[in-house]
């Protein structure tokens, strides 16, 4: 791990759980939107939605209107979302076909998707799949089809690798999933706008200043 990683670890408060990630991100979904999450850390969303609030949550595997992970007992094995993680369908949900849902994707019926990144670039590219045996994004799956058809793109991923090195960057050096197509990004550190002018800074988590989180961010952030 990057000795910079190392410091802001240990001067700042604690980052963000993926489990606060992902509250954070669910309350800034509009009532009303329909939205795909994507494998990884993105589906704890569903979790975390406010519960006077009404979003429609869709699958690539063909379920739209499914919440929450189901309470201990309460298991259906034949209930599982994209990640083949288990949920559950709210009120009015829906089972189709994996070619209608997939027509939904395309037809620019999503109002935002949420994408799990191996990278960001500054201008909004986003890597997320790898051509290795290893990685555990081996294949492009629905992803090209979700980043060029949402309406939106919003990225949720830690803010660095697990030895120190930025996600963050100027330029994606994965393969890519679609050009210029995120507009913000949350990672246990900081909320991050992508605009035309570069990074813009949202938010930071409690006791981490701009240049310390500079430091671990490959792409300059806005003043």
């Amino acid at each position: 791990m990057r000795e910079d990683t190392l410091e802001i670890t240990a001067r700042a408060h604690a980052p963000l759980s993926r489990d606060q990630m992902a509250a954070r991100a669910a309350a800034d979904i509009p009532e009303g939107w329909y939205v795909n999450l994507g494998i990884g850390i993105p589906t704890l969303i569903a979790n975390h939605v406010p519960a006077d609030r009404e979003v429609i949550f869709q699958s690539e595997n063909g379920l739209l209107g499914f919440g929450p992970a189901p309470a201990a007992g309460e298991l259906d094995p034949f209930l599982i979302n994209a990640g083949k993680q288990p949920v559950t369908l709210l009120n009015g949900a829906a089972l189709m076909h994996q070619a209608d849902s997939f027509a939904m994707i395309r037809g620019r019926h999503l109002d935002l998707c949420v994408l799990g990144a191996f990278q960001v670039a500054a201008n909004g590219d986003i890597a997320n799949w790898a051509t290795s045996d290893t990685d555990a994004a081996p294949a492009v799956g629905g992803a090209m089809d979700l980043a060029l058809g949402a309406r939106r793109v919003w990225v949720m991923m830690e803010h660095t690798t697990r030895d120190g090195a930025p996600r963050i960057v100027s330029d994606c050096s994965y393969p890519l999933t679609a050009l210029g197509v995120v507009s913000r990004i949350y990672t246990n550190l900081a909320v991050i706008d992508i605009t035309p002018q570069g990074l813009r800074l949202v938010e930071l988590v409690d006791g981490l200043t701009r240049s310390e989180l500079q430091k671990v961010t490959a792409a300059p952030i806005l003043a």
